[in-house]
């Protein structure tokens, strides 16, 4: 008898063993890569890096005073976008982020002791920015970026910037989301909480573009697709994702659906100006990333942010066709969905005079929408958010506008006239519906 108790305790054992290797697989599993793990070298501690250092800012902002320095380092990491609400003051929060367990509100990062982090210490402000643990150690929702600021080695600006009295508003997230004690469970599993480590197989410059890209520009919160838990999948690392309501394209090395076939050049014009001809013109969230952030850093960053982009190995995306489609025929009654009456109707009142019917702009190369990715995606998820909420671009010619037509059309319009845009000028006429629009208005952060 004792024989039997002997062995099936030791059989109890066995399956608690073995239960723990298979939970302790899966979080492995979920939890993944790093961000950097494609790479072959070896990452060393940045003081170990005699190759020039890759973090903080330009050589030619070295020497410049901390000010400086800091004002670079948060135009870079876009921390204006988040951190302002349309129509307020710059920092002062209250952007609300729509999600589908109720909003969040970003918060006011002046330097007013009551409402903003003036009475933050140094350390106060890292542990907020590098692991999601605000001054009352409450933990921060990843909504804020603290996984890849984690990469961050400093930051000054914030502390100069001129205080604006303004109460951060409530969250209004639902049970159990609201638990933000969970964050520190999360945290623990997601956010590595080390700073950047260069990698000495690696050149200057693509080091010095991972830095950009991983920790100051946090480009895979957007197009880095996520896993069950809410963490960038890095298995498919900037394989694209829906933020927003907005889609972040798939900007691997993939020569179909990826950036893999445009030049150097095409993607410094999009970075630095927001438009690469044949390529398309950033909107949204993109749009505003280099309005406020690509827009104003240095010539050598953004060529250092390409060249790393270049090395992310290749991801394929379903949502862009291989071959783009070419420009439409010159007459309506040509070419794809021309008899799509409601959609064309609408083209034709509100669209054609700068569009063309081709896709070609005479106007600007940044109204040309024939080749652009937003119209050969076929979930057309961008298409309608532009035509809900317009676009504007700068260029060397001056202001370039797309007026917003979410209050002039109804959902109904707006869904015939995506699906009429995509099959004229696009690789795949799209199927949004009504409901489709109604649920982006609803996602959009502004």
């Amino acid at each position: 008898m004792s024989v039997m108790r002997h062995g099936a305790k030791r059989a109890v054992i066995a399956a608690i063993i073995i239960i723990a290797i298979i939970a302790a697989a899966a979080v492995a599993w979920v939890i993944g890569p790093g961000p950097m793990a494609f790479a072959s070298g070896a990452e060393v501690a940045l003081a170990d890096y005699h190759a020039g250092d890759p973090t903080g800012v330009p050589a030619d902002l070295a020497k410049a005073d901390p000010v400086k320095r800091g004002e670079y380092l948060i135009r870079a990491a876009d921390c204006l976008v988040c951190h302002t609400a349309p129509h307020g003051q710059d920092y002062a929060g209250g952007l609300a982020i729509p999600l589908p367990f109720g909003t969040l509100y970003s918060t006011n990062i002046t330097a007013d002791k009551e409402t903003g982090i003036g009475d933050y210490s140094d350390q106060d402000f890292l542990n907020a920015v590098q692991r999601g643990i605000r001054r009352d150690g409450a933990r921060l929702y990843p909504a804020m970026p603290y996984t890849s600021y984690s990469y961050m080695t400093d930051a000054a600006y914030l502390f100069s910037l001129a205080p604006v009295h303004a109460v951060n508003k409530a969250n209004t997230l639902t049970f159990p989301f609201d638990q933000r004690w969970a964050m520190g469970i999360w945290s623990s599993l997601f956010n590595a909480d080390t700073r950047f480590e260069p990698n000495t197989a690696q050149s200057a410059e693509w080091n010095r573009g991972a830095y950009l890209a991983e920790a100051l520009a946090h480009c895979g919160e957007c197009h880095t697709p996520r896993n069950v838990a809410y963490a960038l999948d890095n298995r498919r690392k900037f394989g694209g994702a829906v933020t927003a309501g907005w889609h972040a394209f798939d900007i691997s090395s993939d020569k179909g659906s990826g950036v893999g076939a445009w030049s150097d050049d095409e993607l410094i014009s999009y970075l630095s100006k927001g438009h690469a001809s044949g390529r398309g013109t950033a909107a949204g969230p993109m749009g505003e990333a280099v309005d406020q952030s690509f827009s104003a850093m240095s010539a050598a960053d953004i060529r250092a942010l390409v060249t790393y982009v270049r090395s992310v190995p290749a991801v394929s995306s379903s949502d862009l066709p291989a071959t783009l489609a070419p420009p439409a025929p010159a007459s309506p009654k040509q070419g794809g969905a021309s008899s799509d009456v409601l959609g064309k109707r609408v083209f034709e009142g509100a669209c054609v005079s700068c569009h063309n019917w081709t896709g070609v702009s005479a106007i600007t190369p940044f109204a040309t929408i024939a080749g652009a990715r937003a119209v050969n995606d076929r979930t057309a998820t961008n298409v309608a958010q532009i035509v809900i909420s317009g676009n504007m671009r700068s260029t060397p010619q001056g202001v370039v506008s797309m007026p917003a037509f979410g209050s002039a059309y109804s959902n109904l319009e707006i869904a015939a006239v995506v699906n009429y845009v995509t099959g004229r000028f696009g690789s795949e006429q799209s199927k949004v519906t009504e409901q489709d629009v109604a649920d982006l208005r609803s996602q959009t952060v502004r």
